[in-house]
């Protein structure tokens, strides 16, 4: 019986663990597509940049998010993200960047810049960090 208790507390540790392993809302639908530049592990890590400042969008629901591409990480637009960072006299120089896109429903009453109760879709969002840095989220938005 000990040996059984011992069992089903472990077996429920693993699969609590498990549970917890992604950076990902429940709910959420996420497609990594396909990238060469960016392993899961480094596009985790931008979603959950996104996630941090989606939960301050009260009444918002995140229903998806899907990485832009690989196409979008070009120099123009690394460029365009130091251009940000320039612009809010900060001094970090980025050498990557990437995209999301995302789909979401806004609250039933609206408020702010909020049509009330309405889907958007392909709300971007663009992040970049230093070599080996954590992403900082740069702008969003459509």
């Amino acid at each position: 019986m000990r040996k059984f208790l011992t069992f089903l507390l472990l077996t429920a540790c693993v699969c609590a663990l498990v549970g917890c392993g992604g950076a990902v809302d429940s709910g959420v639908t996420v497609d990594y597509g396909d990238s060469a530049l960016y392993t899961k592990a480094d596009l985790d890590a931008a979603i959950a940049a996104i996630e941090a400042e989606f939960h301050t969008w009260e009444g918002c629901e995140l229903h998806s998010l899907r990485y832009g591409s690989d196409e979008m990480c070009s120099a123009e637009n690394l460029d365009w993200m130091n251009a940000l960072e320039a612009a809010n006299d900060n001094a970090e120089v980025f050498s990557q960047c990437l995209m999301f896109y995302s789909d979401f429903h806004s609250p039933k009453s609206g408020g702010g810049a909020w049509e009330a109760d309405a889907e958007y879709r392909d709300w971007q969002w663009w992040l970049a960090r230093s070599e080996g840095g954590a992403w900082k989220l740069m702008t969003w938005g459509y």
